[in-house]
């Protein structure tokens, strides 16, 4: 037992320090990846601060806008007209940012939704970057405004927009949500208030990323928590408070909770 649980410490350790097994220079390219990460990793926030100051510019424009034009209109007036004006101004430019950002981010996305695959692997390496830049464009909006859109049909099309599949007639209402294009909902599907989906897990050193399906008419409760490669069968429910773990595998019409006795597999 002492010598497995050894064996377990070093994969771990290793996983992320070996050298890349791509061929070429891809291969050369991952390999200087992990040999300096944490330089890699400053490198790589720098297109997603471009990107953030792009998204957030063109969603302000309108707010800038419409306050230089009431404070143009309006010049001459008193000192509360003015203000009043402004203020006017800047409640439409917040409605404006809204409707702006929940567009301009999936654009900005569209060639990482389209990159993210199912992935088992070191967490540095060229799989994980589309990964981490679709993700952190999400939480642009998850952190901002999604609350205030939760739940409408304004974020069903987010959603759409930055690759999730969903059926008709579905509502989700949670914005605790990671790994959009991972996630597939079918029809009539309930997600419950605060409830989070991710399609990732870490595992042993390991970064996974796995499919997370919800079949039609199931329904996903208060705040439960669901991870990559779960699948949850046709009408069936997950309790509120429940935790499913990576690789269970709900039947049709079941209950998955306390109580509740399902497929669960290794997640090693």
């Amino acid at each position: 037992m002492k010598h497995q649980k050894t064996d377990e410490k070093l994969s771990a350790e290793s996983i992320n320090t070996q050298k890349s097994k791509k061929q070429g220079l891809l291969g050369h390219f991952e390999t200087i990846l992990r040999q300096f990460q944490s330089l890699a990793f400053v490198l790589f926030l720098a297109p997603i601060a471009l990107m953030y100051v792009f998204c957030i510019g063109a969603a302000v424009t309108p707010a800038i806008y419409l306050f230089s034009l009431g404070h143009e209109m309006f010049k001459n007036s008193n000192l509360v007209m003015q203000a009043f004006v402004g203020g006017i101004s800047l409640g439409f430019g917040f409605v404006g940012f809204v409707f702006v950002l929940i567009f301009v981010v999936p654009l900005c996305n569209w060639p990482f939704r389209h990159l993210v695959k199912s992935y088992r692997g070191p967490w540095f390496s060229l799989e994980s970057i589309p990964w981490f830049y679709h993700n952190a464009l999400t939480y642009l909006v998850r952190y901002t405004i999604l609350n205030f859109i939760t739940p409408t049909p304004l974020n069903i099309l987010f959603f759409k927009m930055m690759g999730m599949k969903i059926g008709k007639g579905t509502m989700i209402n949670t914005a605790n949500i990671s790994d959009p294009c991972m996630i597939e909902l079918g029809d009539y599907v309930t997600i419950g208030g605060s409830a989070y989906l991710m399609a990732h897990y870490g595992m042993k050193g390991f970064l996974i990323i796995d499919k997370l399906v919800v079949r039609s008419k199931a329904n996903v409760g208060l705040h439960a928590y669901l991870m990559g490669a779960v699948e949850v069968g046709e009408f069936a429910q997950v309790l509120p408070n429940t935790a499913v773990l990576p690789k269970t595998k709900i039947p049709t019409g079941q209950k998955f909770g306390l109580s509740a006795k399902v497929e669960q597999e290794d997640i090693s």
